[in-house]
């Protein structure tokens, strides 16, 4: 799969939940580490869903333990199903080989940032969007924010980001970042995530359920288009 434009990513746990999100997702984001039996649910897969598996680590604030994980997503992307992997920067910087890895395996390759204290400089995110492309295909980033003038910093830099050529894909963290994850398409951000309605686990503060985020974003592209605000972007 090949993310082209918006793509939006239903967050959950657990695949067999797969068809409650055909309506309104593109693909699955499939939360291996707070997974029961991953790999096997990945065997058993019969979805119509492309997945976008995720093993976040206990220090990048999801539930993996460092030994294994790595291993696991490894063998995740060679299930056919399992389109793009998600890849923290900080294990990207650290072992580079995986990177190499994971391009063996032919699947997208989305570098992500998450900062739960604070929304960085201008400057520094810039910086950090450009480093995430280096090493894969989407740069993703989502960070804490604690005022309106992060969420401009936030929206302005995927709008640059993708006006240079750089798939990106960012979003606010927190009740105050909710709004962010709405509008970004309109900046041009690749991938959006939201969880599945009654889903057992939280993955990132701000998140809006799936049909309410996708119905949002909808609307507003409707009405940009309409209006000719997105020629250009």
């Amino acid at each position: 799969m090949t993310v082209d434009g918006f793509s939006l990513a239903a967050t959950t746990n657990d695949l067999g939940r797969e068809p409650d999100a055909r309506e309104a997702a593109d693909l699955l984001e499939f939360r291996m580490d707070s997974a029961n039996d991953p790999i096997e649910q990945l065997a058993d897969y019969d979805g119509e869903l492309p997945i976008l598996a995720t093993n976040r680590s206990q220090w990048a604030g999801g539930h993996a333990e460092d030994q294994g994980r790595l291993d696991a997503l490894m063998t995740a992307a060679e299930f056919d199903a399992v389109e793009l992997v998600d890849v923290e920067l900080e294990t990207a910087r650290g072992t580079e080989w995986v990177v190499d890895e994971f391009r063996d395996q032919d699947v997208e390759l989305v570098i992500s940032f998450h900062d739960f204290d604070a929304t960085p400089d201008r400057e520094t995110l810039d910086a950090i969007i450009e480093e995430c492309a280096e090493y894969g295909d989407i740069a993703k980033f989502a960070t804490q924010v604690e005022d309106r003038r992060d969420c401009l910093r936030i929206l302005s830099a995927i709008e640059s980001a993708t006006r240079d050529g750089i798939r990106t894909a960012g979003m606010g963290m927190g009740k105050l970042g909710s709004h962010t994850r709405v509008v970004a398409p309109l900046y041009g951000s690749a991938l959006g995530y939201a969880p599945l309605a009654s889903d057992s686990s939280e993955y990132a503060p701000g998140q809006l359920p799936l049909r309410e985020l996708r119905s949002l974003v909808e609307t507003l592209e409707t009405g940009a288009v309409d209006d000719g605000v997105l020629e250009g972007l």
